[in-house]
């Protein structure tokens, strides 16, 4: 049977089967070939999205914009200061007044609870842009990126290091136990992911052939990885008190060249971005001054290296964008 995501909400991967999200990946690699070559995609013209950020981000931003416009789309940027969610009108409110002028509504913010709720009331498609919960838009970004890497989605072994309570871990669990994938997350105990969310893949990944290991030994989980992966650790605003203890419980499991060579010469970098990899941002030079560091969660040598696909991984934030509001909005891929 054909897949049609027609009028679906996009909000976590749990609610998409394998042949969905694989479907999806397919679309982008469509979408990302024809826009290589100069082919045309805006079927979508006289279609209008608009795009809440409660936390801003280039990527994200940059990825529905451009993909909106490919599709032939008008987009409206609501900033934290240009949306009053939840503030003067209640997310009810606010999913039925957007529904009126758009046609989907993207959201990038807090609780998986606002999405989920913004998705109740409205009568168009919502897409999670980020939530604290999730990020499946990430997701299938690093989908197709793998593929394009090695071929293939399953059996496909990916070490996440760092810090594993959040979406982007939380994420790699759910696409890697729905497509067959191995995960393995080395991280400090105290920052293991949800235990039932943990039970809850383990048993998909046990429907799929893959699995989820959770393990204290950097080491052990870069043996023979094709994919390292990891994410920031700290963010602006958080209280100088975390950023240390962040930083002293997390710092053996910074992807250096030694876990690379663990993996392989065949093995691949990833990074969802923004990185600490030196000292080009503001947050890198403070916490060069604050703790003496010139790198956090990944080496310079490897996010510079050849092994790393972080720029081919940004760009790809794009054409699966796309492809999510193609598919349920009703573009038709010929």
């Amino acid at each position: 049977m054909a897949v049609n995501l027609k009028g679906r909400d996009f909000l976590k991967l749990l609610d998409f089967s394998e042949e969905e999200i694989l479907y999806l990946v397919d679309l982008a690699a469509d979408l990302k070939a024809k826009k290589k070559a100069g082919v045309l995609t805006d079927q979508l013209r006289g279609k209008n999205v608009a795009l809440i950020f409660e936390k801003t981000s280039t990527r994200t931003r940059c990825s529905f914009e451009v993909a909106a416009h490919d599709l032939g789309m008008g987009s409206t940027y609501l900033d934290p200061s240009g949306s009053q969610i939840g503030k003067k009108e209640s997310i009810a409110d606010t999913a039925r007044v957007l529904s009126g002028m758009f046609d989907g509504i993207e959201y990038r913010g807090y609780g998986q609870e606002i999405v989920e709720e913004l998705a109740k009331y409205a009568s168009v498609p919502v897409w999670n842009g980020l939530t604290n919960e999730f990020h499946p838009t990430q997701m299938l970004a690093d989908l197709l990126t793998i593929r394009e890497c090695f071929g293939r989605i399953r059996g496909i072994r990916l070490a996440y290091f760092g810090d594993a309570r959040y979406n982007t871990a939380d994420s790699l669990m759910v696409v890697g136990a729905k497509t067959g994938m191995h995960i393995v997350l080395a991280s400090d105990q105290k920052y293991f992911p949800d235990p039932a969310l943990v039970e809850e893949c383990r048993k998909l990944a046990a429907e799929s052939g893959g699995s989820i290991t959770l393990t204290e030994d950097a080491r052990e989980a870069a043996k023979g990885a094709d994919v390292l992966y990891t994410d920031v650790w700290v963010s602006m605003g958080e209280p100088a008190e975390i950023w240390e203890e962040r930083i002293r419980d997390l710092s053996r499991y910074a992807v250096t060249k030694e876990l690379m060579d663990l993996a392989g010469e065949k093995a691949v970098f990833m990074h969802c971005l923004p990185a600490f990899h030196d000292l080009g941002t503001s947050v890198g030079r403070e916490v060069y001054e604050k703790f003496g560091l010139k790198e956090l969660e990944v080496t310079d040598e490897v996010f510079e290296s050849a092994q790393s696909v972080v720029f081919q991984e940004a760009e790809n934030r794009m054409h699966t964008i796309k492809a999510v509001m193609a598919a349920t909005l009703g573009y038709e891929a010929c």
